[in-house]
């Protein structure tokens, strides 16, 4: 039977001995396993489901930590994906800076509960100092607010839910809080552009009102919305009896990082009594970097946004927030309950964070940006996320000069998305091709890299997310998929 000494960090001085041993023993483990740069360098599909295979997840007996951390060293460690490698450049899932990953020992040590005050005091008002900042740094007023959530897709769920509230209450007079979807809900209409992110379809889904809510928008060859293509599309609804209730602009598509036209956006809601919301996840770093902070300046203008900070941010997973910029629209979540949050509490300064939260109990993730933001400070950051975006930019160039390469849009952020083609001699076509190339890195070079397919063309992605990345690494990735070919 194990001791009561590695049950939980306690006052008790064998608790603290156990845990600090425990906490050592897994940070050697980690580091020893990072032996070489490959982003990836453990087994293919069904060797590696083989190989962790158990019919005993729970033995009779227990093993005891160390003998659990040498299966795990063993058997999981070597089979991780490495986000901090320069070779990993798949999707939008970045490394962790070291201090947001101590941050998160901090977080699971006293794992604090952000519904109610008396569960997390200190972590209650940390997140509502890191709101408030992030408000001011997107340029909204004081009357702004925002909560932390658990990714970009509950992020957006909040920002789009809200619009429809305020939609009802505002335009149709009509409380959806007290009495459930209006009996013209199959009216209401949602833009967002074509390559904009799946959780708008979810989204509408989640809320009773079904993917024929979402109206798709071409985009240009920016791939960004078309707004006039967007303005004969509510033209259109209006004319047929719909109701257009609001704009979903995504600043960074998942593939393509393209960034939709604020500003003309902000007018036609404007014009139409609609809001816009920003799904910011990909984009919201770039108001760091003091070069490129202009392209998404708009935020500003927008009634919601959707910050990530597990993508270009560099914090572990999850860590999103969810901003508004009038606070009251916030009261279409509030609920109280007499043993959580309760209403005298609040009137005597104790702040309960679940009455603006679709989650109950949440993490303190909003650490973990303290940390970092207080660490690296404004000069830092800056640098971080503008090397970012000028090794897209360089990538994107080099792409361009090559006959062996088609390139889909110049980057707004850090995605290149592009395909190469085959040599004149070679007998197979090209979306064959390039499945099989990054299939090869993947497993016989330990590079990984994206796949998509932009119409209708199978095309290769480098998110280019990591500020270790240069340009003579690119020239050496470039040069591998070349000869793969």
């Amino acid at each position: 039977m194990n001791s009561k000494n590695d049950l939980f960090l306690t006052s008790d001085d064998n608790s603290k001995r156990s845990y600090i041993e425990i906490m050592e023993a897994t940070i050697r483990a980690i580091a020893a396993s990072l032996s070489d740069d490959q982003a990836y360098a453990g087994m293919p599909p069904y060797d590696l489901r083989s190989a962790l295979h158990t019919d005993e997840l729970l033995p009779e007996k227990g093993r005891g930590f160390a003998a659990v951390l040498e299966e795990m060293t063993q058997k999981i460690l070597p089979n991780m994906v490495r986000p901090a490698s320069t070779n990993y450049m798949a999707h939008l899932h970045c490394a962790a800076l070291v201090e947001s990953i101590a941050a998160e020992l901090v977080i699971a040590t006293f794992n604090q509960s952000m519904d109610s005050w008396d569960q997390a005091p200190a972590a209650t008002e940390i997140e509502v100092e890191v709101i408030r900042n992030l408000c001011k740094l997107y340029g909204y007023g004081e009357d702004s607010d925002g909560v932390f959530t658990s990714g970009g897709s509950q992020s957006n769920l909040s920002g789009l839910l809200l619009a429809r509230d305020w939609f009802c209450n505002e335009k149709l007079g009509y409380d959806i809080k007290k009495h459930g979807l209006p009996e013209n809900f199959r009216k209401f209409r949602l833009y967002c552009s074509e390559v904009s992110h799946f959780s708008m379809e979810k989204s509408a889904h989640l809320m009773g009102m079904g993917y024929e809510t979402v109206v798709k928008v071409p985009v240009n060859d920016a791939m960004q919305m078309d707004v006039g293509a967007l303005e004969k599309l509510i033209e259109k609804d209006i004319a047929e009896g719909n109701l257009p209730f609001c704009i979903a602009a995504t600043v960074g598509t998942t593939d393509f990082g393209s960034i939709d036209p604020l500003e003309k956006l902000r007018e036609l809601c404007d014009r139409y009594g609609m809001w816009l919301h920003a799904d910011a996840a990909y984009g919201s770093a770039v108001v760091l970097s003091e070069k490129y902070a202009h392209r998404v300046s708009g935020l500003a203008k927008c009634d919601s946004i959707t910050v990530d900070f597990h993508k270009m941010f560099f914090l572990p997973v999850s860590c999103s927030a969810s901003l508004i910029r009038d606070k009251r629209h916030f009261d279409a979540l509030t609920i109280h309950a007499d043993y959580l949050n309760r209403e005298e509490d609040e009137e005597d300064g104790y702040i309960n964070l679940v009455n603006k939260s679709m989650q109950t109990t949440r993490r303190f993730d909003a650490l973990k940006v303290w940390v970092s933001f207080r660490m690296r400070g404004k000069e830092g950051w800056s640098e971080l996320v503008t090397r970012c975006i000028d090794n897209a930019g360089y990538f994107y160039d080099k792409l361009n000069a090559s006959p062996d390469a088609e390139v889909v849009t110049e980057p707004e952020i850090s995605s290149v998305v592009f395909r190469v083609l085959p040599p004149e001699q070679s007998t197979e076509d090209a979306d064959t091709m390039n499945k099989r190339i990054r299939r090869e890195l993947l497993h016989h070079h330990g590079v990984v890299i994206g796949q998509t397919v932009c119409r209708g063309k199978v095309c290769l992605k480098f998110t280019l997310l990591n500020p270790l990345q240069s340009h003579e690494k690119l020239d050496e990735l470039f040069a591998l998929i070349l000869s793969l070919r």
